[in-house]
């Protein structure tokens, strides 16, 4: 299948009403950080049927999605990326884990991060040195750390929490909402296997973190012991 018949098959899929509320949720307005992205307005389940069907499609063809004006299509790029990368032999992960890096412009958003991160750089480096996730947690890119932070979910799955930890140590001050809500959601999952190491973290640091990141790290406390922690009195 060329690139031209994979398109036309998406393109067919668009709604032009879950177009224009995905232009809203996905903040495409000037200054949002989504500003500009286009959107055809197809749901997230549709796109991951589709995915499984076009699996098989030559990483050649899959990876020019990538480069669309459309998010779906993007999104599409990643869906295919992890199943060939679940699925493929070292020289294939290390190709697809090369092409995911160098064009995380592209991977603009906070679905298509949240999607692909943990199961391409994550998985990538699981046996590897983590040092990549250090540089991308560092990079002036919103996106790039965001990477950096949901990789960590691959470890986390795992029972391995130094990462995850340590990332966020150097994203506790990001002034992004975004990153902000990714590095909680991280502490939280860390909590959910191992509440003591959460909270050690926590008690070190509560009292200067972001309260968004604050909130989503500790959702799932009882609620005195989480009024405690958003009161600076834990």
């Amino acid at each position: 299948m060329k690139l031209s018949e994979i398109q036309k098959q998406v393109r067919q899929l668009g709604d032009k009403a879950i177009a224009a509320h995905s232009q809203r949720f996905f903040k495409t307005g000037r200054g949002e950080y989504g500003e500009g992205d286009q959107f055809l307005g197809i749901r997230v389940p549709v796109l991951r049927k589709l995915a499984k069907q076009n699996k098989a499609l030559p990483f050649e063809v899959v990876s020019q999605l990538l480069f669309s004006a459309y998010h779906e299509e993007r999104l599409l790029c990643l869906l295919m990326l992890v199943l060939q990368f679940s699925k493929g032999d070292a020289q294939q992960q290390q190709t697809i884990y090369r092409f995911y890096l160098k064009h995380t412009k592209f991977i603009n958003n906070w679905d298509l991060v949240d999607t692909s991160a943990e199961h391409i750089v994550g998985a990538y480096l699981l046996d590897r040195s983590r040092k990549p996730l250090y540089k991308l947690a560092r990079s002036k890119m919103l996106w790039e750390r965001r990477i950096a932070i949901l990789s960590t979910y691959h470890y986390i799955k795992k029972n391995e929490f130094d990462e995850t930890l340590k990332i966020a140590e150097i994203l506790r001050h990001d002034p992004e909402d975004l990153i902000q809500k990714a590095v909680g959601w991280m502490l939280r999952e860390v909590g959910k296997r191992q509440l003591d190491l959460e909270e050690g973290f926590l008690k070190q640091h509560y009292q200067q973190l972001p309260r968004t990141m604050l909130r989503y790290a500790t959702e799932k406390f009882p609620p005195e012991k989480r009024k405690a922690y958003l009161a600076g009195t834990a």
